[in-house]
């Protein structure tokens, strides 16, 4: 991959359905369930107009013109104000393993601090075992239950840190 152009990024219109395309494809592979999570969310068909407030964003990584993965961050719904959930972390196998995640969640972490926020809160599969060390590697620390209302009730695995 050294001769390929990744470029991390804000969202855009016209990534709508490359990304969602690679947040569904991920569920198949790792064999998530659908419903409760990210796959059925009406935001994963709409990811750009879902990231438009001031206190929210979502980046997505480039690779050769094409959208390979993304992941953002918004307010934790029903919950504190200083409280930001990383949602909708998901990567194409073209662009696992190869530190690019791992730079998109550091952009988050940055930019949820930029915002203000406090805590940084996430939600997980248990499938996504890789995803799950990345987190605790930077210090986020295992939940007993679900914060806020995600709506997200098939996650089983809930994370926290404070910024």
């Amino acid at each position: 991959m050294s001769k390929d152009t990744i470029v991390i990024r804000e969202i855009e219109p016209q990534d709508n359905a490359e990304i969602e395309a690679v947040i569904r494809s991920c569920f198949h592979e790792f064999d998530i369930p659908l419903e409760g999570t990210a796959y059925t969310d009406p935001e994963t068909t709409k990811m750009f107009q879902s990231y438009q407030n001031d206190n929210e964003a979502y980046f997505v990584i480039e690779c050769n013109g094409k959208v390979e993965g993304g992941g953002g961050i918004k307010p934790l719904s029903d919950s504190n104000v200083d409280i930001c959930e990383i949602q909708k972390m998901y990567f194409s196998k073209k662009v696992r393993g190869r530190g690019y995640g791992r730079a998109l969640f550091e952009k988050c972490m940055q930019k949820a601090k930029a915002l203000g926020y406090n805590t940084c809160y996430l939600e997980s599969a248990s499938q996504l075992k890789a995803a799950i060390h990345i987190y605790e590697s930077y210090g986020f620390s295992h939940l007993d239950g679900a914060l806020g209302n995600t709506g997200h009730y098939s996650c089983g695995v809930w994370m926290i840190k404070n910024l």
